[in-house]
């Protein structure tokens, strides 16, 4: 199992500027592969790797090893691009301006709380920050790849760790979660995730941002810059939390499976006006249910991704298609219930029925 940790660097000034000229050959590197990407229209790292490498290397003050790790993010970048179904016809020139530096094992190593990192003059030895979050995971784990960032006046290394998997529970219940904007998230059991305050948040974000962008001076923009990413912030500070809360609520209740929504391509089906659009393509449902799905899967729960098809319009105790007027569901069954809480019960419901359809059964024994 893969995870992820943020170390901050406590480099001093000398070693900041060899890691700041090392992320501008860096970025300098994946920049110069970009034509060779467009020209031959090829983001196989095997296949960039026989075209480019030596035309890289001769140009770069970079090591071989950095050369290939370059050709491994500019590969990265393009794939996440066709991923996003956003390489058609023409191939876009990504920039790297401010890329991020990836290290592997021939370009670091770790040891005595001591990060020791390939720079253009030589290795350098930088001390790391370690909080106990850090520590609870660093000592089991096997240290796998590495993204070095700069990030407002600091240096963090993003580590990936492979650590052993916890032990899957089965055979208890699922827990059913229904995500969404007016509540971020409501489970089976009936526990409401408020988000108005956060929407409100965001809609005060975009109404400052289009008044600055609309005003275009010099101290606009410069407030501009200084706002940037905060609401990004604030959002993903509240997906951790719901999120948190949400794996806590499923070891109550003793479930060995949480039940998600299957969101793929909701935002081409969204439909209404221009405001609409706008706040539901801001949504972040789906980092919210990655965090449910990471932080589930560290406590041996599994997580399954269902079709929500008439979750929210069939009632979840009798199965017929009930009345939903804004928060309230009501039945002819006379079933009455939070309508995102009834919607969770059917995730529930229906994980339920695929996993029992998972169960494997003993062969009859035909001969006899």
């Amino acid at each position: 199992m893969l995870r992820t940790i943020s170390i901050k660097l406590n480099t001093d000034t000398e070693q900041s500027e060899q890691l700041l000229a090392l992320q501008t050959a860096y970025a300098d590197a994946c920049n110069a592969l970009v034509p060779a990407v467009i020209e031959n229209r090829c983001w196989n790292r095997v296949a960039l790797h026989k075209l480019a490498y030596y035309d890289i290397r001769a140009k770069s003050p970079l090591g071989s090893q950095m050369v290939c790790n370059a050709i491994f993010t500019v590969c990265k970048a393009y794939k996440a691009q066709a991923a996003l179904k956003r390489i058609k016809t023409e191939i876009p020139a990504l920039a790297f301006d401010r890329a991020s530096v990836h290290f592997d094992k021939r370009t670091y190593s770790i040891k005595d709380g001591m990060l020791s990192l390939y720079t253009l003059s030589g290795r350098i030895k930088v001390p790391m920050v370690l909080g106990d979050f850090q520590r609870v995971r660093l000592e089991p784990g096997s240290p796998k790849e590495a993204e070095l960032v700069f990030r407002n006046g600091t240096w963090f290394f993003n580590l990936v760790l492979e650590t052993q998997a916890p032990e899957v529970h089965t055979g208890e219940p699922v827990l059913g979660v229904d995500v969404g904007e007016n509540n971020l998230a409501a489970t089976s059991t009936g526990k409401l995730f408020g988000g108005g305050d956060l929407r409100d948040r965001r809609d005060r974000f975009l109404a400052l941002r289009t008044r600055l962008q609309s005003n275009g001076s010099a101290s606009s923009r410069q407030l501009l810059r200084k706002i940037s990413g905060r609401e990004a912030r604030r959002v993903k500070l509240e997906n951790h939390r719901v999120s948190k809360a949400i794996v806590l609520e499923a070891q109550r209740i003793g479930a060995s499976t949480i039940a998600l929504e299957d969101l793929t391509n909701i935002r081409e089906n969204i439909k209404g006006g221009r405001r609409i659009r706008t706040r539901l393509h801001r949504w972040a449902f789906r980092q919210l249910q990655t965090f449910v799905a990471y932080k589930a899967q560290s406590l041996g729960l599994d997580v399954i991704f269902v079709d929500p098809a008439y979750s929210s319009q069939s009632c979840s105790l009798c199965g017929e298609i009930g009345l939903r007027q804004k928060h309230l569901f009501s039945c002819s069954c006379g079933f009455r219930a939070h309508a995102d809480c009834n919607a969770a019960r059917n995730l529930a419901r229906i994980a339920e029925r695929i996993l029992s359809a998972r169960v494997s059964v003993n062969a009859p024994d035909v001969a006899a």
